[in-house]
């Protein structure tokens, strides 16, 4: 096995690690399922298709911007339900890329604001929100548990302790306040 060879392996096995299965299996998943070509999956998650193509190559480990991983895990989360209907496909993927990340805390919810990133583009600009909400806003905890079951958080906490000890944590108390 060359040296290029072997690094694509080991990057494809850590993608296993992270993320349950390396990107060059899921990603022709969704894209058989969705029936859409490669470069119409990544401008749905946010990113480039050379970097999604580096990343289904393995030339690439991590999906860096936690938005793109959290539209990838919606859309996975969605196709593992069973089919989409053809004509519904287009909905489904504008409402992913439009989809905003709002992350606060339990006491974040009193002004209305989220104290992370909400805005698109990358900005990390906090955007205010229209109206004031009914009900309080989501949390982060909200948002993860919606989207994978307590035992995919803590092996995603797992996976990530060693490097990003914060979002484990994070991850861990989605997780045990998991309910459903």
């Amino acid at each position: 096995m060359t040296g290029d060879q072997s690094d694509i392996t080991a990057n494809r096995e850590r993608q296993r690690e992270l993320y349950g299965a390396p990107l060059a299996e899921r990603v022709p998943r969704l894209t058989g399922a969705l029936g859409v070509t490669q470069a119409t999956l990544a401008a749905t998650l946010g990113m480039s298709p050379a970097m999604l193509s580096q990343l289904v190559g393995g030339r690439r480990v991590k999906i860096g911007d936690p938005a793109v991983l959290t539209r990838l895990m919606v859309l996975d989360e969605r196709v593992a339900r069973g089919p989409v209907p053809p004509e519904d496909v287009p909905a489904l993927l504008e409402q992913v890329h439009a989809a905003k990340l709002r992350w606060s805390s339990p006491g974040d919810t009193a002004t209305g604001r989220a104290p992370g990133p909400v805005a698109a583009g990358g900005t990390g600009a906090v955007s205010p929100p229209r109206r004031a909400p009914a009900r309080p806003a989501p949390t982060a905890d909200d948002a993860l548990r919606g989207v994978s079951a307590p035992a995919r958080l803590v092996a995603a906490a797992a996976a990530l302790a060693p490097s990003f000890p914060e979002i484990a944590e994070v991850l861990r108390r989605a997780a045990s306040r998991h309910v459903r």
